[in-house]
């Protein structure tokens, strides 16, 4: 049911990871830390806060580097890569990030403190197409097997490390089930020491939705999965990443309000449990015609290898290209374990 449930998340290890303001410190292990009030529409109940109407929280500035200077408005920056023997790399934009799409076979930890790496294998190009593998739109397959859709006429997404799969609307654009899906930290978007764009989150097996939208490759969302290992708890691991992609996403630069719910438990209507968390940001300093508010929602549960894992999904906020709290409902409702043959 999904009143009182909420996904949770943790974090995709990315060779490129790197700190950000929702983990380094974290926030949510300092003392005296109290939630903000919150509620989004079909979340379930909000934290009572001390203050009328919920207090605002605002995110610690990530250390280790300067803010990102002002972009002219440019949305979230993005790049797809696809790797087999070499790397295929795509950019895109939409709000504040890269888009990486790629196969990543590492152990994935949530860690408080992530190191930032040394270097990165291949350059991003501000445009390309995609090269190498296709992203299979329809009836993907998971351990050899088809999947198909447990909600007529919508898209299968799978995800064959992090073990799940969800629907999404026949517009949306579905990866591969191996693919990457990162936003770039613009605040080490002129650090010579990294080729490709710096991430700031990570998740694998995307779908986005309405690319294109207000710049040529952008996405008014996005929905995808990756690990949690690591993380303290189920709802901890949702509260964090809720709040971490919507400062990716949409507020790099902090200039708005961002509020969160408290986790609470989830349960799809195929079989995944777990505990979800929402998080929004509002009143985001307006650069141009691509900045807009965010919304994120997170869900953490453990994977059939019993490893934790964490859907999520964002999208655009306050205008015609939201993805409405129904939708995201349904999508969620679709959330089940990839089945596949022994």
């Amino acid at each position: 049911m999904w009143p009182g449930q909420q996904p949770a998340n943790g974090g995709e290890h990315n060779p490129q990871q790197q700190p950000n303001p929702y983990q380094q410190p974290n926030p949510y292990q300092q003392p005296g830390y109290q939630a903000p009030g919150y509620q989004t529409p079909g979340y379930g109940q909000p934290h009572p806060s001390p203050q009328p109407g919920g207090a605002q929280w605002t995110p610690p500035a990530a250390p280790g580097g300067p803010q990102p200077p002002g972009g002219g408005g440019r949305g979230r920056r993005t790049t797809v890569i696809a790797v087999s023997t070499a790397l295929a790399v795509v950019a895109a934009a939409v709000v504040t990030g890269v888009l990486v799409l790629r196969d990543d076979g590492e152990k994935t930890t949530a860690h408080d403190d992530p190191k930032p790496p040394a270097s990165a294998s291949a350059s991003a190009p501000s445009t390309a197409g995609p090269t190498g593998s296709s992203s299979p739109e329809v009836n993907p397959r998971g351990g050899g097997q088809e999947v198909k859709p447990v909600i007529a006429g919508w898209k299968p997404v799978v995800n064959l490390k992090r073990h799940d799969v969800f629907d999404v609307p026949p517009d949306w654009k579905v990866s591969g089930p191996s693919m990457q899906y990162s936003i770039s930290d613009e605040s080490a978007k002129d650090d010579k020491r990294y080729l490709l764009p710096k991430p700031a989150v990570v998740m694998t097996g995307p779908a986005d939705y309405k690319a294109g939208v207000c710049e040529a490759n952008n996405a008014m969302g996005a929905a995808g999965t990756k690990g949690a290992q690591g993380a303290k708890s189920l709802g901890s691991a949702a509260e964090i990443e809720a709040l971490n992609w919507v400062w990716a996403a949409f507020d790099q630069k902090k200039t708005g309000q961002f509020k969160r719910s408290d986790a609470k438990e989830f349960r799809s209507d195929h079989g995944l449990t777990g505990q979800m968390a929402t998080a929004t940001v509002t009143g985001v300093k307006k650069t141009g015609k691509c900045t807009t508010d965010g919304k994120a929602v997170a869900f953490t549960y453990k994977d059939t290898n019993g490893d934790l894992a964490t859907w999520i999904l964002f999208s655009v906020k306050g205008t015609d290209d939201e993805i409405p709290e129904d939708t995201i409902k349904k999508i969620m409702s679709s959330l089940r374990p990839l089945e596949t043959d022994s």
